[in-house]
């Protein structure tokens, strides 16, 4: 990911003898910007003051403090913790986090608030509560599963990175039981579900059916296990947890798919790495994120 335009500055006495107001001194360092271009950047969360993020455009400055600021809107929010989540990157358009596992991305019938979904815009509102910001939902993550996770925030956006998923780079790392008899290979097979929910896969295509294709190849194997770097090349539910497992190899604490050990005590799966176009800049990204160390040291990867 190319640096962002980031800037820092000293706040020097005022000649008036007053504070700062802080939009008043973006004016005399930025004279080029109009201040709907600096109200942006405070709703944003592009400005921070002694790095504390800063949104309102009368915060009071004082001579020493560090004011900086991303002239390109990306948020100075961004990789920080929030409700139990990493905020990994945001702008305008997109939010990308780091999800930990035994978290939902979006609510069910029993399940409404311990969400992805629902921190996010509960993180939103209290950025700007006068005018709140709303995510909409990509795509989803397991519940037990772990890693990088995009919203939009609009429809518009939401649209255009769903039209284009197929063709950015998602990558993901596994450890299963066992070791597979190839070192790297191409898994496709047609994927059905069950009335109760359970995904099956079918070498023939059926009526439900819908086709997945994964490639995997072996990081290290140890003790019983293995661990790989996954990618998927189209995204269906379950799609790596039963294509993993039809092979003879499930995901170690996937006792849906047939795991029956669990030595990471966590679903061993995390996504780590996803590449995209940015939806309105048109500007490539790439998101990356460390392999837990729970599912890293089973093979001594980590």
């Amino acid at each position: 990911m190319p640096e962002p335009s980031l800037k820092n500055f000293t706040v020097p006495e005022n000649p008036a003898g007053a504070s700062w107001r802080l939009v008043d001194y973006l004016q005399k360092v930025f004279p080029e910007f109009k201040k709907t271009k600096l109200k942006q950047l405070l709703k944003f969360g592009s400005i921070a003051v002694n790095q504390k993020p800063a949104t309102r455009h009368d915060h009071p400055l004082k001579p020493g403090d560090v004011l900086s600021v991303r002239t390109d809107k990306r948020s100075l929010r961004a990789d920080r913790a929030e409700g139990g989540l990493q905020i990994i990157y945001e702008d305008s358009a997109i939010i990308v986090v780091d999800k930990p596992p035994k978290l939902l991305t979006i609510a069910t019938d029993e399940v409404k608030d311990r969400t992805v979904y629902y921190k996010l815009n509960e993180y939103l509102k209290n950025v700007s509560p006068r005018k709140p910001e709303r995510v909409f939902v990509v795509h989803r993550l397991d519940r037990e599963a772990s890693g990088i996770l995009i919203f939009a925030k609009s429809q518009k956006v939401k649209q255009c990175l769903q039209d284009s998923w197929e063709f950015f780079e998602k990558k993901y790392y596994a450890v299963v039981e066992g070791t597979p008899s190839k070192a790297s290979d191409t898994l496709q097979s047609y994927l059905s579900q069950t009335e109760s929910l359970k995904v099956y896969s079918t070498e023939e295509e059926t009526k439900n059916s819908k086709l997945a294709i994964t490639k995997y190849q072996v990081i290290k194997r140890r003790g019983g296990y293995c661990s790989l770097d996954v990618t998927l090349l189209t995204g269906r539910k379950h799609q790596i947890r039963v294509q993993l497992a039809d092979m003879g190899h499930p995901i170690i604490g996937d006792e849906k798919y047939g795991a029956e050990t669990n030595p990471a005590r966590r679903l061993g799966l995390h996504a780590y790495l996803l590449k995209i176009t940015h939806p309105v800049t048109g500007e490539f990204l790439k998101f990356e994120t460390k392999i837990p160390s729970t599912l890293s040291r089973v093979t001594g990867t980590g």
